[in-house]
Formats: structure tokens, sequence, C-alpha cells
């Protein structure tokens, strides 16, 4: 969520290092069965070419400089070394020609889809569009297939002659990326199971103005129709063998959307009614029912999706994703399946106490690279139990992925 402010001088501030933000131990991981355990690190870095001084005047010219943040970035990512990383505001030749070079020696592969934009662009500028990363441990994980929607081409493909489709959805470029994942043998503790079901990752960076929240639900409804497809794609490759395991859902991204929104809604109760408000009573009956996992029929009351997810971050964890000085709340988000998933911690928030004596009024800031927060889990796939059910333990003293 953008908005301009005034120039503030803070570059004269005497600054102190930030501490390092807590790690939050939920439960232990299962001890008694195979367990995959993976941390996923999810992060909008704030691409060059929204990084302005109309933006953020608060920020020093020198800290908000590319060079200078994507180095504190990176440092980021290497200090959490997480298993998955999924990116936003991601231009792509900082993708080929930076995340990519350095991540790679680190062990990770990656995959990028730059907005729909791009395909209208000559080379030279399609370089500085952003888009969305997924980069994973090669040792851990590997690729089964890739998978970008774009959903100005899906809003076309399901306007069935809806106006506000076309004139409202179709028209931002927003895009989601998905990667299909075999689950090594190296990922897994105390043995390996016989079949391992995949994992689907996405990446998402839904649209940010706040007087479209219908083109937020719509992009976000079609994302999950979109991946419904391709879990059953898998799952019915994959059931051939072993009927009784599901593909995983992995979904991280920059919803732009705030926790009571029907976007969050939609994600976490699996359902939205037709009438909510983020709709605006806009004529998207019609296209909605075809992505729609319950009935099309004509006295349609919801629309839904077929995963069980859970958000990784309670709101009462983090206060803020993002942090500027006319907004702050939370627009990022990691949601998992479940019951075949379990949080066993995850990374607190920034210390507000060193925010305030700082006089931070706003990020990117000379020690905060980017104008959101990274969200940092650790989860367990475990195998299922004989009676179909996963084991949960209580907190314990489990230490920081990147403290090992």
């Amino acid at each position: 969520m953008k908005g301009n402010i005034l120039s503030v001088d803070t570059s004269a501030s005497p600054q102190t290092d930030p501490p390092q933000r807590p790690w939050l131990p939920l439960s232990t991981p299962t001890r008694s069965k195979p367990a995959c355990i993976f941390t996923v690190l999810c992060y909008n870095v704030l691409c060059e070419k929204y990084a302005t001084r109309q933006m953020y005047g608060y920020c020093p010219t020198w800290a908000l400089d590319w060079q200078y943040r994507r180095k504190a970035i990176m440092s980021e990512l290497k200090l959490y070394a997480a298993d998955i990383i999924c990116l936003q505001e991601v231009e792509m030749d900082q993708f080929y020609n930076f995340f990519l070079p350095e991540l790679q020696p680190e062990g990770y592969h990656g995959i990028y889809a730059p907005k729909s934009r791009a395909k209208t662009m000559n080379e030279s500028e399609r370089k500085y569009v952003d888009g969305c990363a997924i980069f994973f441990r090669t040792a851990k994980f590997k690729l089964i297939k890739e998978h970008l929607m774009e959903f100005n081409q899906l809003a076309m493909l399901n306007s069935e002659g809806s106006d506000d489709m076309l004139n409202r959805v179709m028209t931002k470029d927003n895009i989601g990326l998905a990667a299909l994942l075999e689950v090594r043998e190296a990922a897994w503790d105390n043995g390996v199971p016989t079949e391992t079901p995949p994992l689907l990752v996405c990446t998402a960076h839904i649209h940010w103005d706040p007087e479209f929240c219908d083109v937020k639900l719509v992009q976000t409804m079609m994302l999950m129709h979109e991946l419904r497809l391709i879990a059953e794609e898998a799952e019915a490759a994959f059931n051939g063998t072993h009927p009784n395991e599901r593909v995983h859902l992995l979904l991280c991204g920059d919803l732009n959307s705030l926790p009571d929104s029907g976007v969050v809604e939609f994600l976490q109760t699996s359902r939205v009614s037709a009438k909510h408000v983020d709709f605006k009573d806009l004529v998207y009956k019609s296209s909605l029912q075809r992505i729609s996992y319950s009935s099309t029929s004509e006295r349609t009351t919801e629309y839904t999706h077929p995963f069980r997810l859970a958000s990784a971050y309670s709101n009462d964890v983090m206060p803020f994703t993002n942090y500027t000085f006319d907004f702050r709340g939370i627009i990022d988000y990691i949601f998992f399946s479940r019951p075949s998933m379990n949080v066993l911690g995850l990374l607190g928030p920034m210390e507000p106490n060193w925010l305030t004596e700082n006089k931070v009024v706003g990020a990117p800031h000379p020690s905060i690279p980017s104008d959101h927060f990274p969200l940092l889990v650790e989860l367990e796939v475990a195998v299922p139990s004989p009676n179909g059910t996963n084991e949960t333990r209580s907190a314990g003293s489990t230490l920081p992925p990147h403290r090992r």
C-alpha cells in the first residue's frame, strides 16, 4: 500500500542497529515418525523503481539507493537461510543479475516471472518490470513443474460478459507464481516415507489500491482456482500409487489486504459470501461461479475453494508487516495446508522500543531495507498416524533455524 509524503530529514539523527528479531517457538518436532521440517521466508523487497523520494521522502537518499538496500536485503536472506524463499517486487534484471547469482552458491535454485506488462515491452524496458520469485534449496527439493498465473489473462478467459471483469480486473497485470516441488529424501527426519506427496509453493502479489478491494478478492479467487487445477493434476499422477495422500499447499505473498478483508476471509475459511461488501455490488456473479469450487447454480450464495488453510502468523504476533509514514498494517501472509503441516516456530516482530527511540517514522530506513518486514516460519510436514491424524507437540525451546 503506497502513499505520498513530504520529505522528512532523518539523515542527521543518530542511529543504532536494531536488535535481532526474536524467534518464537510454538511446538516441537514429531520424533516418532518420518517428518519433513523446513523454513519458508516471504518478503516484498521494494524494487528500485518504486523506491522514490516522492514516496519515501523520510528516508535519506543514500539509504533509499538500490545498491545500498540490495546488500542489506541479501544479508537478511543469507542470515535467515530459509529452505524456501518467496519474494515479491523483484525486477527482472535484478533476479538474473543479482538474486540468482548470489543465492545459487548458497545451494538454491530459483524461478521467476515478471508482471504481465513485460510482454508488451522491448528488451531494454522489460528488465525493469517487477515480478515474483521462488527460491528453494536443491538439497531438500527438486522442481517438478512451474506455473505462471496471469490475472489479466484469467479475467479475460472467465469474463462471461462481465464488463466489470474486463474493465476492472483485466486491466491489472498482477501475477502469481507456483512451483510444484518434489521433497527429496534428504529433507526427511526419522526415516523416509514410502511415498512422499509433492509440495505446491505459490507466491503472489495482489493489486495494491484500497479502492479496488473487489479486484483483490477476484484475483485471489482466480489464484485459488488455478492452484486447485494444478493440485488436481498433480494428485492424479501421485494418487495412482498412494491414494490417501494429497498435495501440500504453501501460499505466500503480499496480498495487499488486511486481516478483516474478504481476501483473508476467503483464504482462511475456504469460502466468501456472494454478497460480501468487498465485491462492491459489481456484476461478477456469473464469472465467479465459473471459478468457484461450489455449485454454479444461479442461486449461489457463496464461493469456495477446496483447500484447508491456516495463517502461520496470528494477528497478535506481528502488529504490521508493511511500515510506512502513512500506513502500517498486516498485508503479507504465509498460509499452509492443515492438518498436514504444523508450525514449529516463527520470526517475531521488530522491537517497538527501538523504532520509537530511534524515531523511525517509516521504512525504508538506513537499518530497514524495505517498507515490508520479512516473514519467516518453520513448518513440519508429518506422515499421518494410522488413525489419520498428525501429532502436535507443545512449545519447547526450539532454536531459530539460522542458529542451529
